[in-house]
C-alpha cells in the first residue's frame, strides 16, 4: 500500500562483498592464492614436487591476472568497489562490533528504520516492495549523510491482508513489542535518535500512535516518524509524468520505483491479469470507519494500474524523497531540541501540580 513514503540501482548501493587484493601480494599468483582463486602450493603437496609446482604457476599466472582483474572490473561496474581504509559502513548489519562504536558517534547517534511488510502487491510486484523502497531511500540517502541503516524491518501491521498468500501478520501485542524492544536495544546501544522511514500505508496510524505512546514513560531516546514536507516543484514534476490519477496500492507509482531500483523484479507485464479498481462494495454507508473498508474496495489488494509504470518516474519519485530524508537526518543530527524537550515533560508530569500555570 502506497504511503508517505514512496520508494539507483540496488546494487549501486551494495557495498564489497570480496576481499579487497592486499597491495603486499608482488604478483597476481599470490594475489590469486590470497582470494582463494588457486590453491596455495608454498607446502608442496601435490605429487611432482617442486617442478610441478613451478610449471603449475607458469601456466595458471597468466590466466589468474585475468581472474582478478576481472573480479575486480566487475565489482566496480557493480558499485563494489573496494572498500578504503577507514571507511565505516553504514548498514548497522555490516559492522564489526568495534567499528559499530565508531560508527554511532560519526552517525551523530542517529539510526533509521526502514519499516516494511510483506503482502501481496498485485500480480506483478514482490511482497516485500514496501521494504524494498523504504530501505532503498534510506540507503540513498545514508550514502550522502552518514546514519546508521538499521536491516530488513518487515514487522508491520497488514491484517487486512491476511487472506492473500504470502502475508505475514503477527499479532497486534507482537508488532508493538517487536518495535518497542527494537527501540530499547538501539538505545541501549548508543543510540538516542531513531527515525522510522515508513513503506506501508497501512502502518501510518500504528506508527503515529506508537511515537505518541513513547510519552507514556520516560526514555532517553526519541522516536521519529519521516514525515516529507509538501515539496511542490517535485510534486508537480512527477504529477506531470503520471499516466493514471488513481494510485493507491501497486499501481503505476510503486511498480515504477521498483522499476527503477529492482527491475528484476517488477513485471508490469503481469499487472493486467487481476483488477486494481475499486468495487465499492460498502457504497451508501457513510460517517463511519470499519477495519474491513480496504477489503470491501479492493479484494485483490491492488489498487491503481501497474501497466504504465515506467523507470524514469520511479526514479523521479525516489530521488524526491532521498533528497527530503536528507535534509531530515541534517537536521537531526546536529539538533538535540526533541530529547531535551521530551526530558523536560518527562520531569514535569513526574509532579504535574508543580508545573507553571
Amino acid at each position: 500500500m502506497e504511503p508517505s513514503v514512496i520508494s539507483q540501482e540496488r546494487k549501486a548501493t551494495i557495498r564489497v562483498a570480496a576481499p579487497s587484493i592486499p597491495t603486499a601480494y608482488d604478483s597476481p599468483m599470490n594475489a590469486c592464492v590470497a582470494l582463494g582463486i588457486f590453491p596455495d602450493l608454498s607446502k608442496n603437496t601435490w605429487r611432482g614436487g617442486k617442478l610441478m609446482a613451478r610449471n603449475y604457476r607458469r601456466i595458471v599466472t597468466g590466466s589468474c591476472a585475468v581472474a582478478v582483474w576481472g573480479l575486480l572490473g566487475t565489482m566496480i561496474l557493480r558499485g563494489q568497489a573496494p572498500a578504503q581504509a577507514g571507511d565505516l559502513p553504514f548498514r548497522y548489519e555490516e559492522l564489526t562490533a568495534p567499528d559499530f562504536v565508531k560508527a554511532v558517534e560519526k552517525a551523530g547517534r542517529t539510526c533509521v528504520i526502514p519499516f516494511g511488510i510483506l503482502e501481496k502487491h498485485g500480480p506483478h510486484l514482490p511482497l516485500g516492495t514496501d521494504l524494498l523502497d523504504s530501505r532503498q531511500i534510506a540507503l540513498r540517502a545514508a550514502k550522502q549523510e552518514y546514519v546508521l541503516v538499521f536491516p530488513e524491518y518487515y514487522f508491520g501491521q497488514i491484517y487486512e491482508a491476511k487472506h492473500q498468500p504470502g502475508t505475514i501478520a503477527y499479532s497486534p501485542t507482537t508488532t508493538w513489542t517487536l518495535l518497542e524492544e527494537t527501540c530499547d536495544e538501539l538505545s541501549r546501544n548508543g543510540i538516542k535518535k531513531i527515525v522510522i522511514v515508513n513503506g506501508h500505508g497501512g502502518n501510518n496510524n500504528f506508527l503515529n500512535y506508537f511515537c505518541q505512546a513513547q510519552l507514556a514513560a520516560r526514555k532517553d531516546y526519541a522516536v521519529m516518524v519521516f514525515t516529507p514536507p509538501r515539496d511542490t516543484e517535485s510534486e508537480t514534476k512527477i504529477r506531470q509524468m503520471r499516466k493514471t490519477t488513481m494510485e493507491m496500492h501497486a499501481g503505476e507509482g510503486e511498480t515504477s520505483t521498483m522499476m527503477a531500483h529492482r527491475p528484476d523484479l517488477a513485471h508490469a507485464e503481469r499487472a493486467k491479469q487481476q483488477s486494481g479498481e475499486d468495487q465499492g462494495r460498502l457504497k451508501g454507508i457513510e460517517g463511519l470507519y470499519a477495519g474491513i473498508w480496504w477489503y470491501a474496495r479492493f479484494p485483490n489488494h491492488y489498487a491503481g494500474d501497474g501497466t504504465l509504470a515506467t523507470k524514469e518516474l520511479g526514479e523521479t519519485m525516489i530521488q524526491a524523497q532521498v533528497s527530503q530524508l536528507i535534509k531530515v537526518l541534517q537536521q537531526i543530527k546536529r539538533d538535540d531540541r526533541i530529547l531535551e524537550l521530551q526530558e523536560r515533560f518527562f520531569g514535569e508530569a513526574e509532579n504535574p501540580l508543580a508545573t507553571r500555570q
